[in-house]
């Protein structure tokens, strides 16, 4: 039986406004072949490590082979992902996922570039990552490359500002569970819509419509997957869709199946992944 834990890791607190989860990934080996190695979107930016082994992840027909000792940068997704350690060995990853409110003020690129994307940060900065990348790899223990990292990130948030109607949208979003309205938004900034996808797509890779939908789907997976039966959701639902059919699709679209054939399949690292 193959071994996996998810586990967490304090950020430092300077970082921690703008991260929404820090963990290291451990596992024994591969995953059954026919467990569902699901990862549902969730709005967040990842930078990955993978300091033993490797990642292979699936996001719609594409794959993303990330070998051992690569930091990679995943920009905002909004389909589903499917991974596995890269080889069938002991696999060691430091996870660290940005929210919304934190991509754009620690890393300066095009955004719209790395939608569901996984690239390496060497790729998109140049030489100057190549002194982290080798102090990461001569690194002797977890802790120091914990440290590294977040150093790094400590850096890189020194040259940064924030930017008020950007945040201001993403707070509203995220604390109306994705039901306010981009004609409401237009309204409270006096920012147009076209202003605001301008915006959003450079801060965040897609507009607020799309970032909305998967803000209002999140809840609703983060309470499946911690083990809430579909027909007790059924109430809630009718709250923020239209009907079943419109909640149907939008689960189809971020799982790639329906409610009740994941129930029937769902494992353990997309239930630990979304509520760890």
């Amino acid at each position: 039986m193959i071994d996996f834990r998810f586990i967490p890791i304090t950020p430092h607190p300077l970082l921690s406004p703008y991260v929404a989860k820090m963990c290291v990934f451990e596992s024994s080996g591969r995953l059954p072949v026919l467990d569902r190695k699901l990862i549902v979107p969730n709005a967040n930016f990842k930078l990955t490590l993978t300091y033993r082994n490797g990642i292979v992840a699936c996001i719609g027909d594409k794959t993303f082979t990330q070998a051992e000792n690569k930091l990679s940068l995943t920009g905002l997704i909004d389909s589903p992902v499917t991974l596995d350690p890269k080889e069938d060995a002991q696999t060691g990853t430091i996870i660290i996922e940005f929210n919304p409110l934190g991509a754009y003020r620690l890393f300066h690129l095009s955004y719209s570039g790395v939608k569901n994307q996984i690239v390496e940060v060497s790729d998109l900065f140049g030489s100057r990552m190549e002194e982290l990348k080798s102090r990461l790899a001569e690194a002797g223990t977890l802790k120091l490359k914990l440290q590294l990292l977040q150093n790094f990130l400590i850096k890189q948030l020194e040259k940064s500002t924030s930017d008020p109607i950007y945040d201001y949208c993403i707070n509203r979003i995220s604390g109306s569970k994705g039901l306010v309205s981009v004609a409401q938004l237009e309204k409270e900034t006096g920012y147009s819509s076209r202003w605001l996808h301008t915006k959003f797509s450079e801060h965040l890779g897609t507009g607020p419509k799309n970032f909305s939908e998967i803000v209002r789907f999140k809840q609703f997976y983060q309470a499946f997957s911690a083990g809430a039966d579909y027909q007790s959701l059924k109430e809630q639902i009718y709250h923020h869709y239209h009907d079943q059919s419109h909640f149907i699709r939008a689960f189809k679209r971020f799982t790639g199946t329906t409610p009740t054939d994941l129930q029937n399949s769902m494992n353990e690292l997309a239930t630990k992944h979304y509520t760890s």
